[in-house]
């Protein structure tokens, strides 16, 4: 590893990644969407677009007693290698890996073969690219829209699998539009910054095949006017709760 890269923390210490120096760095929207994600023992998930393996990382800690066989795929071979390094350094390496592939083109991975997917797609499709190579990778797509990757995702889920993403919130539109006809079942996660402002990011459940309606849940707000986690933010981002678990009111 040529590269210089640093060795830091997700929820609250509980996982050890390591990242570049200066690059592409994991943020608090992967560790939000691997709280959506429920599975059963055995089952298979693939992290489409994984980075330094925020979501996968904090997945294998929280469903590691489902033995669960969790993929990563990344673009970057040096962001793949780290991410090896961080499933190593954490003990999951048994159940959790990345491989270096191109998603626009042959991967080494059989269609229909995951029960749950999750992708943090390329949120900056049409902004002005990092001057940082590995940041203008991993955030700018002008090649390859965000329809063809998320039929990518679908295109490696089992019949009724299930989609986890998250992106801008001004991309929904473009999102149901790619899902329309092949998933169902849509849950809409609106996510606040603060309460009063506008939604900047939305996180989404879709499931393959399926013809239920959609579904737009309650707002989730991170922040409180203070600046602090909301106590829900709090249970999700540093003690590594689950979603549904995280904001079900005390009885």
């Amino acid at each position: 590893m040529s590269a210089k890269y640093t060795n830091d923390y997700l929820l609250d210490k509980q996982i050890k990644i390591f990242q570049p120096e200066d690059g592409y760095r994991t943020s608090s929207d992967a560790v939000l969407l691997s709280s959506l994600v429920r599975i059963k023992n055995g089952d298979t998930v693939l992290d489409v677009g994984s980075g330094t393996g925020g979501i996968s990382l904090c997945l294998a800690q929280r469903l590691k007693k489902y033995s669960p066989k969790i993929t990563g795929i990344e673009l970057q071979e040096n962001l793949a290698e780290l991410a090896n390094l961080s499933a190593k350094e954490n003990n999951f390496a048994d159940f959790l890996q990345y491989i270096n592939a191109d998603i626009r083109g042959k991967v080494p991975l059989e269609n229909c073969s995951f029960n749950h997917v999750v992708t943090n797609p390329p949120y900056a499709q049409n902004d002005m690219p990092s001057p940082n190579e590995s940041k203008a990778f991993a955030h700018n797509h002008h090649d390859f829209s965000l329809a063809k990757w998320l039929g990518f995702c679908l295109k490696m889920l089992k019949p009724f699998g299930f989609l986890y993403l998250i992106h801008r919130a001004e991309a929904l539109e473009e999102i149901l539009f790619a899902l329309h006809k092949k998933a169902g079942n849509i849950q809409v996660f609106p996510l606040y910054s603060k309460k009063g402002q506008p939604a900047k990011r939305v996180m989404i459940i879709a499931q393959k095949d399926s013809k239920t309606p959609l579904k737009i849940h309650a707002p989730f707000v991170v922040h409180s006017e203070s600046g602090e986690y909301t106590a829900a933010a709090e249970k999700i981002l540093r003690k590594g709760e689950d979603f549904f678990t995280a904001v079900q009111p005390p009885l």
